[in-house]
């Protein structure tokens, strides 16, 4: 992988974050351990499903994530 995208640890549980496309029209980043992750961001192209995947890294390494966690 030529552009190698570095994910912070999860701010809740301190597990590995992982980027994570469904349906190849969105992506987030979710965490392998207790499932907060992102929210979803939407692409339409190669080029904007690698500037959606930049997004999401950057939400999830500043911290901005959804837990099912009470309070959330």
């Amino acid at each position: 992988m030529e552009n190698q995208i570095e994910l912070d640890i999860c701010p809740i549980c301190r597990g590995a974050g992982m980027i994570v496309h469904e349906g190849g029209w969105n992506v987030q980043v979710e965490c392998t351990d207790c499932s907060a992750h992102t929210v979803y961001v939407e692409y339409n192209s190669d080029a904007e499903k690698d500037e959606a995947e930049k997004s999401v890294a950057r939400l999830w390494n500043m911290g901005k994530v959804i837990s099912g966690e009470r309070g959330e």
